[in-house]
């Protein structure tokens, strides 16, 4: 039995595999967000409890040894830890908008750009730079208590080896030289950090490996702490080759491409992950907002998930005239632009606008994004598709008739599956990744809606200048 641990935002899971990449069993427990103000925490000892229950169950309720496990989880954030890799305050999560205005003095003063070039990772408001940052200013006691500056499933790592590390996919957002696969301190002290350069975990490439110490998993199995969630879902969904992509309809909407082009012109957005292949980098437009989106205009309207389908069934294209401009995060947007200010817009309603035209309109603009992203991280070959939005078949046709493109679904916990494949890759432990990798379905578009969104696309772009206008005044 292999084994895979993803700490999600909002969920966490543990999934059992056997050796073709069968999926046995899965469990999954809910962690919450604390969100006030433009402040969202997690409190770290109740993701590590949700973690040793997931993996107390799944052991037992899938009898026999574990063979190897592989860790991943969410990225980005600030999971400030003593030595024993206890909490010293509550997580700040990738979705907190506190930084700001600091991340607005960067971009002004060409510090975003800088750091842009020379790492290849625009900022954002919940990535750590703008965070340690503002905990400086605010909290430098906190700073103060703290040993280590980890990211989720280094925290999880460290609580359940007793080994302090990070990789090289959490540490490129944004202090790692994508060059030298090593902190850059000049980026530390751009960003006034130089006397806190202690905080940042030791990088293990390749990946961080040891024996667990009995807690969720019985004492001595090999964890691997794997890379954080998107790259392991490129893993899980069989992404190898340049200008292959995949798109993750999570909590974010996460747009990966294969490249072993590292470009630093253009315009500062999304981040270049450094992968375990030297040389190979996934360009990633990770945008704020997917399925949270929908899951907010759900439970304004009333609207349960299994009605879903239904409604998207039911409404034409292009919503009765109603659309959805989708950045709904309190910190604004970072892909393929970054935008702290930026919020969503919904227009066009009216008294005969029902559930249906909300709903498909917040989808249809969830694609429009998802296509920009894309777009920009340069797609060229395949695109595979996975996350909790692949549950609706309905919305699976809508997003490959507004992409233009055939989508690989893949489905089942993909997160998990790649933690694993990286942990057998860092043991040597010889795994048919193509059939760990096989797609569940492909869905293909529709000639005619295609068209029309592809009109309907520009006119997404047109709406989205004139949105980005108004926030910055």
């Amino acid at each position: 039995m292999y084994v895979g641990i993803d700490v999600g935002t909002s969920m966490v899971k543990a999934a059992a595999f056997d050796e073709r990449g069968r999926q046995l069993a899965v469990e999954a427990r809910p962690v919450d967000l604390a969100i006030r103000g433009g402040f969202v925490e997690q409190d770290m000892e109740e993701v590590y409890a949700a973690v040793v229950a997931v993996l107390s169950a799944l052991t037992a309720a899938v009898p026999g040894p574990v063979e190897l496990a592989g860790l991943t989880g969410q990225g980005d954030g600030v999971w400030l830890v003593d030595a024993a890799g206890r909490p010293v305050r509550a997580a700040v999560s990738w979705m907190d908008g506190r930084a700001h205005e600091l991340l607005d003095q960067w971009l002004a003063d060409g510090t975003f750009e800088t750091v842009f070039r020379r790492t290849g990772n625009a900022m954002f408001p919940g990535c750590p730079g703008p965070l340690l940052a503002w905990l400086e200013q605010h909290e430098p006691k906190s700073l103060d208590a703290a040993a280590t500056a980890l990211y989720c499933k280094d925290m999880v790592f460290q609580r359940l080896t007793g080994v302090r590390a990070t990789d090289v996919s959490d540490a490129s957002m944004p202090f790692l030289d994508p060059r030298t696969r090593a902190y850059d301190n000049r980026v530390v002290e751009l960003l006034g950090l130089t006397h806190r350069r202690g905080l940042l975990a030791p990088v293990s490439d390749p990946l961080a490996t040891a024996r667990t110490l009995g807690e969720g998993l019985p004492a001595g199995v090999p964890l691997a702490n794997g890379p954080y969630d998107l790259p392991a879902c490129a893993l899980g969904a069989g992404l190898t080759a340049p200008g292959d992509g995949l798109l993750i309809v999570g909590t974010c909407l996460a747009s990966l491409v294969g490249t072993t082009d590292l470009d630093l012109t253009g315009e500062p957005a999304g981040l270049y992950i450094s992968t375990d292949r030297v040389g190979y980098w996934l360009r990633a437009m990770p945008a704020m907002v997917g399925t949270a989106a929908l899951d907010w205009v759900l439970s304004t309207t009333g609207v349960q998930h299994d009605e879903v389908d239904g409604l998207l069934e039911a409404t034409p294209p292009g919503a009765h005239g109603v659309r959805v401009l989708p950045y709904f995060a309190p910190s604004g947007e970072r892909a393929p632009f970054v935008e702290p200010r930026l919020r969503a817009e919904l227009t066009g309603i009216s008294l005969e606008s029902g559930r249906g035209d909300l709903v498909r309109a917040v989808c249809e603009g969830i694609g429009y994004a998802a296509r920009h992203c894309l777009e920009a991280a340069g797609l060229t070959g395949t695109l595979a598709v996975c996350g909790g939005g692949t549950r609706s078949s309905a919305w699976m046709r809508l997003l490959s008739d507004v992409l233009g493109r055939p989508l690989r679904v893949v489905e089942g916990e993909v997160g998990a599956r790649g933690a694993v494949l990286a942990a057998a890759e860092r043991h040597g432990v010889a795994l048919d990744t193509a059939a760990w990798t096989e797609p569940t379905a492909t869905v293909r578009p529709d000639a005619g809606r295609a068209a029309y969104y592809t009109k309907a696309y520009e006119d997404h772009l047109a709406r989205l200048a004139e949105a980005r206008g108004r926030a910055r005044r």
